[in-house]
């Protein structure tokens, strides 16, 4: 097994995450309102929190790996996407709701690659990233059942959020911009936080079957 992760390395990246990513937007673009910036101008500058986000992790890490390089595909995308098409608050809101959309679309995607996408993004938390845990983790898509089990954790995860975008472009056309603007991040970490669940309870059990199974094995050798 690999080495624990720290508790409060994993709090305190929750904590920077959640102040980044929900608070500060919310704070900025309220706050660049009352000071008379436009719907647009104000929600444009309040995303620059989250690129600020994904950008310290990129360095925190000092080298890219196949977590990283989606993060900065889609650190990519969010950068672009506010300057094609049009330039409505509304416009924004939907082009945002598609980034989640298209991370949709690329878990299910993956579902016909050698390997999923969430083998990287489970092999990226469930490590310390040294070679030893890294090769262990490896070793594991020998057994069907966890071939399995990073594929279920895929298509889940990918049907969710093309879901989750297809609600929020909805809703970009039916609420209005301030509105939306609180609880666009809300229902990204709301859905974000359900997944996390889900996929932690989903994965004991996974590990639990195959334990069982291993042990089965054993007795009758």
């Amino acid at each position: 097994m690999p080495p624990a992760r720290s508790k409060s390395a994993a709090v305190g990246g929750w904590v920077v995450t959640i102040a980044l990513n929900v608070v500060a937007p919310i704070i900025t673009y309220n706050a660049l309102r009352d000071h008379g910036w436009s719907e647009f101008a104000a929600l444009l500058a309040s995303g620059v929190w989250p690129v600020l986000d994904n950008a310290v992790h990129l360095l925190w890490r000092r080298r890219l790996d196949e977590f990283a390089v989606v993060t900065l595909v889609f650190l990519t995308i969010t950068a672009v996407v506010p300057f094609v098409g049009g330039h409505s608050a509304r416009a924004l809101l939907v082009k945002d709701s598609g980034v989640t959309g298209l991370f949709g679309v690329l878990c299910l995607a993956t579902l016909l690659a050698p390997r999923p996408l969430m083998f990287y993004f489970g092999r990226k938390f469930a490590t310390d990233g040294s070679a030893g845990s890294i090769a262990w983790w490896n070793s594991l898509w020998q057994f069907e059942g966890f071939r399995k089990t990073m594929a279920t954790m895929t298509a889940v995860w990918g049907v969710a959020y093309c879901l989750e975008a297809m609600v929020r472009i909805g809703l970009a056309y039916t609420l209005s911009t301030d509105t939306m603007v609180i609880l666009s991040p809300i229902l990204v970490y709301g859905v974000f936080g359900a997944l996390a669940a889900w996929t932690a309870m989903y994965g004991k059990r996974a590990q639990r079957k195959g334990e069982e199974s291993a042990a089965a094995a054993s007795a009758q050798d």
